[in-house]
């Protein structure tokens, strides 16, 4: 097995049994991700080289469409089912995770959650295929967690919308063929004055700008999108006037469960990297695993993880049974995103020089890692509406 080879360890236990159906998906995923990915991670993470191939399959495997209904081209699973997608995903590498978190939960969800039916009939299964590959435009350089002072306006123009402005650290961007975009309809309105819009590729006046040279996730994608009087049909635009953040905001209690499933699998990752070294390492005539220092990491690592999937695990169950997560979302993305950032650091310390070196599969998660504690909205801005929500009972 390579350095960067799925774990082949048992399922991680919890108190949210899995059906048969789920744990096969589980290993029907991990077995793809040690054939199909793993041996292609850190070429695809030097040349910051997007994995065509792996998406189109990922698509044939119905990885594309998780959370959407078969009538729609979908898999017609819950979010149970797709927490286990991304975390087994990005336990290999969460470049992976994120295309498939991001183009399942933001533009496609948002499709399907505010779209007409015509919309929705139009859109979905082409996405969910993954003959089509979504990104979603909401961060722009001047507006990130304040989504209130977004620049790129969307004008009447007879029968149409006529966009400008750009967009910033957009997953996907380069290679979407549709993506959702919010704009500034009302100035005076603050975020009840921004709408979504349907955007696709090839539409004249849309463009992908800059390409992100990252610290980590460098296989996916991250770019800027530019809008220059690019005229679209009135019928794109998603949802109703006004609504794009409202429906923005919803679609998120979904990516952060999606994020939560990333960072557990960033984080199991570099826990199963470091519990294999640990063993293998002998210092003093033992395997280091047997100091009892060491030992004391690995369990706080092990409980960490634990604590976080079953927050993670509550939220999409949660959202399968039609309930309102935001609260259960934020304390999920919260919890994992921070826990897995403090794995992928005791992994490298435990690894000790080697751990800084690329031979190693650590290095390349404490790189990756950082990420979950900023996309889809800060550690900051998940303690804000934590607190909102629990001061609001």
């Amino acid at each position: 097995m390579s350095a960067h080879a799925a774990d082949t360890s048992p399922s991680p236990t919890h108190s949210f049994a899995l059906t048969e159906d789920q744990e096969q998906l589980r290993k029907e995923i991990r077995d793809f991700a040690a054939r199909e990915i793993a041996p292609n991670v850190m070429r695809w993470d030097e040349a910051s080289e997007f994995p065509h191939e792996v998406v189109q399959k990922l698509g044939e495997m119905g990885l594309m469409g998780v959370i959407f209904p078969v009538e729609l081209g979908g898999a017609g699973l819950g979010y149970v089912d797709y927490a286990i997608a991304v975390e087994e995903l990005s336990a290999v590498d969460g470049s992976i995770g994120i295309i498939v978190a991001s183009h399942n939960s933001l533009c496609s969800n948002h499709i399907f959650l505010a779209g007409s039916e015509e919309q929705k009939r139009k859109y979905i299964p082409r996405l969910a295929s993954g003959k089509w590959l979504g990104a979603w435009g909401l961060t722009e350089p001047g507006s990130g967690s304040d989504a209130g002072s977004a620049r790129t306006t969307a004008a009447r123009k007879g029968d149409r919308w006529v966009l400008n402005g750009n967009k910033t650290f957009i997953t996907n961007g380069h290679y979407a063929d549709a993506a959702v975009i919010i704009a500034v309809t009302d100035k005076g309105k603050g975020t009840r004055g921004l709408s979504a819009f349907v955007v696709e590729k090839g539409t004249p006046g849309f463009r992908p700008g800059k390409k992100e040279n990252k610290l980590g996730l460098r296989a996916s994608d991250t770019s800027e999108l530019i809008f220059e009087d690019c005229e679209i049909p009135g019928e794109n635009l998603l949802g109703n006037e006004g609504e794009g953040f409202v429906d923005s905001m919803r679609v998120l209690d979904g990516g952060r469960i999606s994020i939560a499933a990333l960072s557990l699998g960033i984080g199991r990752g570099a826990f199963d990297a470091a519990r294999r070294y640990t063993q293998e390492r002998h210092q003093f005539g033992k395997a280091i695993s047997e100091f009892q220092g060491i030992q004391w990491k690995l369990a706080d690592m092990a409980t960490q993880l634990d604590a976080a999937r079953l927050l993670t695990l509550r939220a999409a169950v949660m959202k399968d049974a039609g309930q309102k997560t935001t609260l259960e979302s934020s304390m999920a993305k919260l919890m994992a995103s921070e826990v897995a950032v403090k794995i992928c650091d005791e992994a490298v310390q435990l690894h000790g020089g080697y751990g800084f070196i690329k031979d190693y599969p650590v290095e390349k998660f404490y790189r990756d890692v950082k990420l979950c504690t900023i996309g889809e909205g800060t550690s900051e801005i998940q303690r804000i509406i934590i607190a909102r929500e629990i001061l609001r009972k």
